[in-house]
């Protein structure tokens, strides 16, 4: 069922979890394992939960001795195909601990646009999902153009909710909410909740994220909440330390209501 407040969170039947690259690479790697100990209790308590993660690139650039996040796309190709393979397998390490088996699904924005490819994922994750196996979702940065990307994973959780028809979205990143201007500046205050079509007049969202490997900011996640919503899941947007409250019900985030159509109209 879809949550319609916090404490409904572990009701949820299957929920979505993003993290961005900051939260889960260079100094930050170390969170890998708190992250999975609130997605393993969730999944231990009968939740369906998928999880996508940026940091493929992130996770790379060490490994072809780079400083910075490239900005030519076959650099970016070329960490991406080194650092997807790490990552996966940092997962795959942390969830040995509690016997939970990780399935990797990469994906470009083409593959949700158009009708096969898109029922070929949605297929796909649902037999995931019916085999209690855990999918790991990232953009395929390998083979993906600036044509054809998400732009950023917030985007794609949004629509990964949506494909699989989630009761609940959470968005993690390095922010422990969303403010009513970047959180930094005096005067910022936290906003708990927004109702379904509140366009946040008056609000300053910011379209920069941390510097260096990131590429989603509020603005991004704002923008995914709302798609979320409007396809019928409830949205958490909070801060990555905080993800085991955020799954247990804790009065954490920003909350998003879903729209009040999917389940009251016999879906």
């Amino acid at each position: 069922m879809t949550p319609r407040t916090r404490a409904d969170i572990p009701n949820a039947r299957r929920i979505v979890v993003k993290v961005g690259s900051s939260s889960i690479s260079g100094e930050n790697a170390g969170q890998i394992g708190p992250l999975v100990d609130a997605l393993a209790a969730a999944h231990e308590r009968g939740t369906e939960v998928v999880l996508v993660s940026s940091g493929a690139i992130a996770t790379g650039m060490p490994y072809l001795r780079l400083d910075e996040r490239p900005t030519d796309l076959a650099t970016q190709q070329a960490a991406a195909s080194v650092g997807q393979n790490l990552l996966v397998f940092r997962y795959q390490d942390s969830l040995d601990r509690y016997g939970i088996v990780a399935g990797q699904v990469l994906l470009t924005a083409g593959d949700l646009e158009h009708a096969t490819p898109r029922s070929n994922a949605q297929r796909a994750m649902d037999r995931l999902l019916a085999l209690r196996i855990l999918p790991i979702v990232n953009e395929n940065d390998t083979v993906a153009t600036h044509e054809i990307r998400f732009g950023d994973n917030d985007r794609l959780a949004a629509m990964v909710a949506e494909l699989i028809g989630a009761d609940l979205l959470v968005l993690l990143s390095d922010v422990d909410a969303l403010y009513t201007k970047p959180p930094h500046l005096d005067g910022a205050e936290r906003i708990d909740h927004v109702a379904f079509g509140d366009p946040l007049a008056g609000v300053e969202i910011g379209s920069i994220g941390r510097a260096g490997v990131g590429t989603g900011g509020a603005e991004t996640k704002v923008s995914a909440a709302r798609i979320a919503a409007e396809s019928g899941a409830a949205v958490l947007i909070t801060a990555t330390p905080l993800v085991s409250q955020a799954l247990t019900g804790g009065e954490v985030g920003t909350w998003f209501d879903a729209a009040p159509l999917r389940h009251t109209a016999g879906a």
